[in-house]
């Protein structure tokens, strides 16, 4: 029996390609935390919507800190 090349292709070779781009779609497309990988850093404005979550900040403060960032 004689193949061509591009049955090759399409036997499982076909199948591995398809377990590759899942794999890297997995890596870099799902939203979820993966163990190791980095966290993104917390902007100036989050942080200062936490600092006013947790009490350390009152509303005149809050308000007057995200005029400042947001001129910015």
């Amino acid at each position: 029996m004689m193949y061509s090349d591009y049955s090759n292709f399409f036997g499982m070779h076909l199948i591995w390609w398809f377990l590759w781009i899942i794999l890297l779609f997995w890596i870099f497309a799902i939203p979820y935390d993966i163990p190791g990988q980095r966290a993104k850093k917390d902007t100036p404005l989050d942080i200062l919507k936490k600092r006013f979550a947790s009490g350390e900040i009152n509303n005149e403060e809050y308000q007057e800190k995200k005029t400042l960032l947001k001129k910015n």
